[in-house]
């Protein structure tokens, strides 16, 4: 049985578990702390583990061309890239307020580290865990700093490689074994033939103690049901209340609705696969009495009789010796007469020793002189 588990705040998250339910933030803020507040309250009433944001040290993250490049349009929150992002970004006072917000909200609280000082800037914190982008797959400095935290890293691994994966966890285990690895396409939206979840199977393969998930960037709710029946167990998906909002990641967010139908769609997933022990239920008890079959008499049999294949019928309802018990009657007298239909037990049958094949009824060669002798 595979050991792998992971443990956010008190929650242990494994194949055995439902899966733990991120709400993805992001910037869909639009820096607006109040509009930030009622999405945390929202993904928590939807059900929602954990809601998340996104935190950059926006003037050592960026070249200083790409700071100033001129970005405008609808999407557009400052005249150049920089003053966007600055714009987008909270600071410890909306940070403080939102932690206090989620606990008081039953919901986890963390956010994606972009670089080193946004892992300090987290800490001061104490977050449940750490979110590491898809973008920093091949980060493997910024993957070992926040390593070395010792808080449970949940790694995305859009636009990687099987290659670019397993160095990111060759860097991550030997200093912190509280790793999620989340398939994700670098799509934004990503149709179903970006999505390639068949990429669950194969981590759960490679990675046997590693936790593994799903970062959805799809639209709507299906993809990530079929990810928890791969294997995935922590889910990830953009989250707003409002799609037709200014922004980037607005449009393939899902709303409350939508958050909420995940969640219970998830629960539903999580009973539908049930245990990999096969068994008669309870509940189809019933069903397999109606209309299972059993062992009865093939017509009116007497007192001694021995029992063939003519004598045995398999007939319902199923609250008899199984079919597959057959060879315990063949070859057997009876103890006792039976009609037509009537049930077989074993204790219909006599305490003398079966005969294999029927041998009772072949006549016994008497003596050893008609039995040819070979080479004699």
């Amino acid at each position: 049985m595979s050991s792998r588990e992971l443990t956010i705040a008190d929650r242990v998250i494994s194949d055995r578990s439902g899966a733990y339910v991120i709400a993805e933030i992001g910037h869909n803020h639009e820096g607006d702390l109040k509009r930030a507040e009622q999405l945390v309250l929202s993904a928590a009433a939807q059900g929602a583990s954990a809601a998340k944001l996104q935190k950059r040290d926006n003037r050592t993250l960026f070249t200083r061309a790409m700071y100033d490049q001129p970005y405008e349009g609808r999407n557009s929150f400052g005249p150049t890239y920089g003053r966007h992002r600055e714009a987008l970004e909270f600071g410890r006072t909306e940070y403080t307020h939102l932690a206090q917000v989620a606990k008081e909200a039953g919901i986890d609280f963390f956010a994606t580290a972009f670089d080193h000082p946004s892992v300090d800037f987290l800490m001061e914190f104490d977050p449940p865990a750490i979110k590491i982008a898809s973008a920093d797959l091949t980060n493997t400095p910024l993957l070992a700093y926040a390593a070395k935290t010792g808080k449970p890293l949940i790694v995305s691994t859009g636009g990687g490689t099987g290659d670019e994966v397993r160095r990111a966890c060759d860097t991550v285990l030997p200093i912190n074994q509280n790793l999620a690895l989340l398939q994700c396409t670098a799509v934004y939206p990503a149709g179903p033939a970006d999505l390639n979840l068949s990429v669950i199977t194969r981590y759960r393969a490679d990675h046997p103690d590693v936790v593994i998930g799903y970062s959805g960037h799809d639209l709507g709710v299906e993809a990530s049901l079929v990810a928890y029946a791969l294997g995935a167990r922590v889910i990830e998906k953009h989250f707003t209340l409002d799609q037709s909002r200014p922004g980037s990641d607005h449009h393939f967010s899902l709303t409350p609705p939508e958050l909420g139908a995940l969640t219970a769609g998830l629960e539903r997933t999580r009973e539908m696969l049930g245990s990999p022990d096969k068994r008669c239920s309870a509940q189809e008890l019933a069903a397999v009495r109606k209309l299972g079959k059993k062992l009865v008499a093939a017509r009116d049999l007497p007192e001694g009789h021995l029992l063939t294949e003519r004598d045995v019928a398999c007939k319902s309802p199923g609250d008899g010796l199984k079919p597959y018990e057959m060879d315990r009657l063949l070859g057997r007298r009876l103890a006792a007469a039976v009609r037509a239909d009537e049930a077989f037990t074993l204790e219909l049958l006599a305490a003398d020793a079966p005969t294999v094949g029927g041998a009772a009824d072949v006549p016994a060669v008497d003596g050893a002189a008609d039995v040819p002798t070979v080479n004699g």
